[in-house]
C-alpha cells in the first residue's frame, strides 16, 4: 500500500513538473516579444488631418520592450530610422537604417529612444514620424509604476499638435508584453498554491 502511494505521489509530482515546464516555455515565447502594428489597419501613411491622435500619442500609451517588434506596412514610401536632429528636421538624406520593402518588421534591440520618419520628406513634415521609448529591463520588474515616456530633450512628444499619427481608432489596442508578463505571474502563483494544497491533501 505504501509503495502504491509513493508511486502515485511520484507520478503526480512528475505531472505537475511537466505542466510547469510547459507553461514556462509557452510564456517565454509569448512574453519575450510582441509585435506592434504601427498605424493600425491603414499602416504607415501620411496623415490627412482627421486622425483621432498622432503617432506619438499612440506610442506614449504603449510600453515597448527589448525584443518587441514594430510592423510597418506601406506603399510607395519607406521607413527611416534617424537621429533626433534628423527627426526634427525631417532630414531623409542620412538615415541610420532605411527600409522600403512595403512590410518592414523592425526588432527592438536595446532600451532608449528610437526615431522613425517617412522616407518622403513632405510626408514627414505632415506628421508621418514617430518617437518610441523602449523600457529598460530593470523597469519591467515594477509594472505598477508608469515610466517617464517623454522623449529626449529638444524633441517633440505626443502633444506636438500634429507631429505624427496614431492608430487606436483603426482597431483595438493590443496587449503589450508587460501585461502578458503580469497575467503569467498571477497564473504561476495560483498554480503554485494549488500544488501545495494538493501535496498536503495527499
Amino acid at each position: 500500500m505504501a509503495i502504491n502511494f509513493e508511486v502515485s505521489l511520484y507520478r503526480f509530482n512528475v505531472f505537475i513538473l511537466s505542466l510547469i515546464v510547459t507553461f514556462m516555455f509557452i510564456a517565454n515565447i509569448f512574453v519575450s516579444s510582441f509585435q506592434f502594428r504601427v498605424g493600425g489597419e491603414m499602416g504607415w501613411i501620411k496623415p490627412i488631418g482627421n486622425e483621432s491622435e498622432t503617432y506619438n500619442e499612440w506610442a506614449a500609451r504603449n510600453r515597448f520592450h527589448v525584443g518587441d517588434t514594430l510592423y510597418f506596412k506601406y506603399k510607395g514610401d519607406s521607413v527611416l530610422e534617424v537621429t533626433p536632429a534628423n527627426y526634427l528636421n525631417c532630414n531623409t538624406t542620412s538615415p541610420i537604417s532605411k527600409f522600403e520593402n512595403g512590410e518592414t518588421v523592425y526588432k527592438i534591440s536595446h532600451s532608449g529612444f528610437f526615431y522613425f520618419i517617412s522616407g518622403q520628406k513632405n510626408n514627414c513634415k505632415f506628421g508621418q514620424r514617430i518617437i518610441l521609448r523602449v523600457m529598460h529591463p530593470s523597469e519591467i520588474s515594477s509594472p505598477a509604476s508608469a515610466p517617464d515616456i517623454s522623449p529626449a530633450p529638444g524633441v517633440g512628444g505626443g502633444d506636438d499638435g500634429g507631429d505624427g499619427w496614431g492608430s487606436d481608432f483603426l482597431g483595438p489596442q493590443v496587449i503589450n508584453s508587460t501585461t502578458a508578463l503580469s497575467v503569467f505571474s498571477y497564473f504561476v502563483t495560483v498554480l503554485g498554491g494549488v500544488m501545495v494544497f494538493l501535496y498536503f491533501l495527499m
